[in-house]
């Protein structure tokens, strides 16, 4: 007869319980709440200021809303569930936009028409003629969706400009979209006041999210009137285009903070 083992006291079993929450504050949780015909589920355990790999609360984090994921259609599952080979967002792609944050001016302009963007007016971020013809028709071949968008200005004047364009599948965003718009070194399509840019290696890898494939640029010293950062997001079905410029120099703190929460919302 096999030794019998002594259960562990209640308190060591709690213990565990919470040292294993604390590993796991990066992750995002799915909760799912069935009410009526939909599905919510919320991110867990993230707090709405904190991203893997930055100190403080006093480094120039911004104060973003509480995140939670939007409903879900009943019996949809999430984009990286099991049985989801299209790794497709099923929820309002307009919910998953990061909102702004504290003291922040929105950029109304981004809202579209019932919170869809016009493909010209996500192409007008980039610099050459020949740039935005040249996507605007790899979209078309691609099969984009739609786009939603957001953007706002901080007191300091940082602009933040978000765009989740949506395809069919995950294939599509991985094997076409990405691969064309961004290299490892530098992105393909200048971005306006950005005469350059390169591969930002001071971005934390800690920030990394499952699933989720992120490349960041900044534009490099001497900056012209302004200094531009570029992340771009590979979420499953959805690729998404996140800038921030500032006059000067743009901070790196909040834009680690926004590309990683934004990157969250799409997990």
């Amino acid at each position: 007869m096999p030794p019998q083992h002594a259960p562990a006291p209640a308190g060591a079993k709690k213990d565990r319980r919470v040292l294993r929450a604390v590993l796991r504050w990066t992750a995002a949780a799915v909760v799912l709440v069935t009410a009526g015909t939909a599905t919510a589920y919320g991110i867990s355990e993230m707090e709405r200021t904190d991203v893997p790999g930055l100190s403080t609360l006093s480094d120039g984090r911004w104060d973003y809303p509480r995140l939670t994921k939007p409903p879900l259609p009943s019996g949809s599952p999430g984009p990286f569930a099991a049985g989801n080979a299209a790794e497709a967002h099923y929820a309002d792609l307009r919910a998953l936009l990061l909102p702004a944050p504290e003291g922040a001016k929105e950029n109304t302009a981004l809202r579209g028409s019932d919170g869809w963007l016009a493909t010209k007016d996500f192409l007008a971020e980039f610099e050459l003629k020949e740039h935005r013809e040249v996507f605007r028709q790899s979209l078309v071949d691609v099969g984009l969706r739609h786009i939603a968008a957001r953007g706002w200005t901080m007191p300091d004047g940082t602009r933040t400009r978000i765009y989740l364009l949506q395809f069919g599948t995950a294939n599509i965003v991985e094997s076409k979209l990405a691969s064309e718009v961004q290299a490892y070194t530098s992105p393909t399509y200048q971005v306006r006041g950005a005469a350059e840019a390169v591969y930002d290696e001071d971005f934390p890898a800690a920030a990394a999210v499952s699933g989720i494939t992120r490349t960041a640029f900044e534009e490099p010293k001497p900056y012209g009137t302004e200094q531009v950062r570029e992340g771009y997001l590979a979420a499953g079905d959805v690729f998404a285009v996140i800038l921030q410029s500032r006059k000067g120099s743009a901070p790196a703190v909040p834009f680690q903070q926004t590309v990683t929460l934004q990157a969250q919302l799409l997990g």
